[in-house]
């Protein structure tokens, strides 16, 4: 990999006058396979961070509010990339020495990450980088094809049963690393949520006191954050009412599937995170509340017959 093969990349901006929502799916609007996310926030206004390479792990990296530059060196070159835009992202291949630098205030970065958290896969002295891309240690095999065929084989699948109360959504403590450069959280699937991490997408541009979602899934399961600012999440399962708010980014709320969800009362500013564990489906969504409760009614009469046999 070279310097050259880093690029801003477009995400989808769906725009809507309660707020805008941009969409983060694997192999998709991404080249790799999502393993980890996480966000940094609290960055003192013109601070720097990072200033270390990975020998493995490819990123993808956005301002979620804010502004900051990233910039990359591959051994031979540095080029400057500049983020202030939410539908916006830069792609960071394996073998970059990565810094970030120039944080306005209130900046809050996403990361989505190819690897999960390996001490061996960074390098943080910039003599040793040069040294080691010298050497030529970096392994050239296709990403693309290695995890196309791990996503195509998934090792884990949800029960469409699992979760069909409002007290089977869990309030969650994140980790949150203190640090005078900024904050930081992290999540890796299937260890900080019990799925999968296919797809990342928020909200942002909302106005103050909107509302938004209203809509059930079948098959996906969600964990939301208030990466910025604050809301109420509005849980229903066709029998009880449940209301959670959401204020720290170093909280979240794990939604399964067959619940109605809703959030409401944002604050001004509110950035409103979410990891699914499935790409965008439309036939995943129940977006009538009538047709919501029929669904839940099947689930219900399914459920007792298969109990009464």
């Amino acid at each position: 990999m070279n310097i050259y093969d880093a690029k801003i990349l477009g995400l989808p901006r769906i725009e809507d006058p309660r707020g805008n929502l941009s969409i983060i799916e694997q192999l998709k609007q991404i080249p790799f396979e999502i393993k980890r996310v996480y966000w940094i926030y609290d960055v003192p206004s013109g601070m720097d961070r990072g200033a270390h390479a990975y020998k493995e792990n490819q990123e993808f990296i956005v301002a979620l509010s804010g502004s900051f530059d990233v910039e990359l060196d591959d051994g031979k070159s540095r080029q400057i990339f500049s983020l202030n835009r939410s539908y916006f992202g830069v792609y960071v291949p394996k073998g970059m020495w990565r810094t970030m630098k120039n944080f306005s205030t209130n900046s809050l970065a996403l990361i989505l990450s190819s690897t999960q958290y390996d001490k061996e896969d960074y390098i943080m002295d910039y003599e040793e980088f040069k040294q080691w891309t010298q050497n030529n240690m970096r392994q050239t095999m296709s990403v693309v094809n290695d995890t196309s065929i791990k996503v195509n084989n998934p090792q884990i699948s949800f029960s469409t049963n699992d979760g069909r109360s409002v007290f089977d959504c869990s309030l969650c403590e994140l980790s949150k690393m203190h640090d005078v450069e900024g904050n930081l959280t992290y999540m890796y699937e299937n260890v900080h949520v019990p799925f999968p991490i296919r797809r990342v997408f928020y909200s942002y541009d909302i106005p103050g006191g909107e509302d938004r979602g209203a809509h059930a899934h079948k098959e996906c399961h969600q964990f939301i954050i208030a990466a910025s600012g604050s809301f109420e999440v509005v849980l229903n399962d066709g029998i009880n009412r449940r209301t959670v708010q959401l204020n720290r980014p170093f909280w979240g709320l794990h939604v399964p599937p067959g619940i109605w969800a809703s959030e409401q009362g944002f604050s001004s500013g509110s950035i409103c995170l979410v990891l699914a564990s499935h790409g965008y489906s439309e036939d995943d969504y129940i977006r009538n509340y009538d047709d919501f409760l029929v669904y839940i009614n099947c689930l219900l009469y399914t459920s007792d017959a298969a109990d009464d046999k």
